[in-house]
């Protein structure tokens, strides 16, 4: 049987970009993603699974069985001996010997915003320096500027907790990420989530029929030829993120790479073991677009139907978290083992986590409030020696025992799995240079592989 012979990106970028293969070619993306796959020169990726509102580390990834504050939910095994995850994840035990399940972050943000803040740029908020969300950071070290496809994309995200904590900073619009299926409140609290299909793709990137392609590209060159010179003239933040969203969309338009976000091309039967929701089928996309090269996606799990505001489960704890972990754990479980199957696991960290974790004692309304103090992170696949443990809580749940992780630590770690250097500096916008993870920050070594 002939094979379908591999194209390089490059390749694949020009020959779209002339109209020699056209887009209904779908075999072709996968033989493409396959060859990536393949290629030893592969660049290392990171899809970010964020859990807005913060998850309780105590019914998830840290039991406490016997104990008050342990609640109702069982531990079971993983395939890593010794570690024991929450009864709600049977799937995502399965791969436990790929996981790393950090117990002893500890931190000192319980708001929400300033949390948030934190976690996705590894600093705090101070005054005039605008700090890059993790995911710029990686879109700059990592990121291809020959291809089509933004380097970092942000799905089902609901940024109303700390809209800075999503844009580029002082990187500039360049890595700031292309945002799909924006979460509204209303779907962040688990109402609408069921036209995922049409959350999931990007809107406006052909154009209208009635419209020749010549005339389209002659009207695509003029507004480009404006906004230049504009832009010349007026060298602001504000024309320039709107000049890089441009020449973003225009390259999707341009070449086939927009067949990405088209989810009909999968299997109906891998669609549904990822699951039906915004979640995963935003997480099967992450799959798609990590295939394709892109160096960072965040998948967040904002709301379930009938649930809270995310993971914030200040009431009726236990019934939304169950609820949760029905939707993340066959998606999670999924999304690691797609990678596996298609060769990309090994080049590709899948993180976990929230902004804090809850309170180990239970209060009035069934529910857990914010806590910083000592909560769980989880580091899976690519650069990471999984079926581990790292850190230990007290018996109740209040307090680190051992190896406490920082949020510079944690930043340090993932950088550091990702051939990332965390003490680069960048030049911030108020002139001074600004290292990946904060000075003091020491990855944590035991998980890295």
């Amino acid at each position: 049987m002939a094979r379908t012979p591999l194209l390089s990106r490059r390749d694949w970028l020009r020959l779209s970009a002339a109209g020699v293969v056209g887009t209904s070619l779908s075999g072709w993306f996968d033989a493409l993603a396959a060859g990536a796959a393949d290629d030893p020169r592969r660049k290392r990726a990171l899809i970010l699974l964020w859990m807005p509102g913060g998850p309780s580390q105590t019914d998830t990834f840290d039991l406490k069985p016997g104990h008050a504050n342990g609640g109702p939910f069982k531990e079971i095994a993983t395939s890593a001996p010794g570690v024991k995850i929450s009864e709600h994840f049977p799937k995502l035990a399965k791969f436990g010997d790929r996981m790393a399940v950090v117990r002893s972050m500890s931190t000192r943000e319980g708001d929400h915003s300033r949390a948030t803040f934190h976690l996705r740029t590894g600093y705090l908020p101070q005054g005039p320096i605008q700090y890059p969300s993790l995911g710029s950071l990686v879109a700059k070290e990592l990121g291809d500027d020959d291809s089509a496809l933004p380097p970092a994309v942000s799905i089902a995200s609901y940024s109303a907790f700390s809209p800075g904590a999503y844009g580029p900073g002082f990187l500039g619009p360049k890595y700031a990420p292309l945002m799909v299926g924006e979460a509204t409140l209303a779907q962040a609290m688990g109402q609408g989530q069921g036209a995922y299909d049409q959350a999931l793709k990007v809107r406006d990137l052909e154009t209208p029929k009635e419209v020749p392609p010549a005339h389209a590209d002659a009207r695509i060159d003029l507004l480009k030829d404006m906004e230049t010179e504009f832009l010349r003239h007026h060298p602001d933040v504000s024309p320039q993120s709107h000049l890089a969203a441009y020449d973003r969309a225009v390259r999707l338009m341009r070449t086939s790479a927009s067949k990405a976000f088209a989810l009909e091309e999968e299997k109906a039967e891998l669609r549904d073991r990822y699951g039906r929701n915004l979640f995963g089928q935003g997480c099967l996309l992450a799959r798609r677009l990590v295939e394709r090269g892109v160096p960072f996606v965040e998948v967040s799990l904002t709301g379930v139907q009938g649930g809270g505001l995310g993971w914030d489960t200040h009431a009726d704890n236990f019934n939304n978290i169950q609820k949760l972990c029905e939707v993340l754990d066959p998606a999670w479980a999924t999304l690691l083992d797609d990678l596996k199957t298609r060769g990309l696991l090994d080049t590709t960290l899948v993180v976990w986590m929230g902004e804090f974790g809850r309170t180990p004692k239970i209060n009035n309304n069934k529910g857990r409030d914010h806590f910083p103090n000592a909560w769980s992170t989880v580091l899976a696949g690519g650069g990471i020696k999984g079926g581990q443990v790292v850190g230990k809580t007290s018996a109740d749940g209040m307090t680190v025992e051992d190896r406490p992780v920082t949020v510079p630590d944690f930043i340090a770690t993932v950088c550091s799995a990702l051939g990332i250097d965390p003490t680069k500096q960048n030049q911030s916008n108020v002139g001074r240079p600004i290292r990946i993870a904060d000075a003091g920050a020491k990855p944590i070594k035991e998980v890295l592989a």
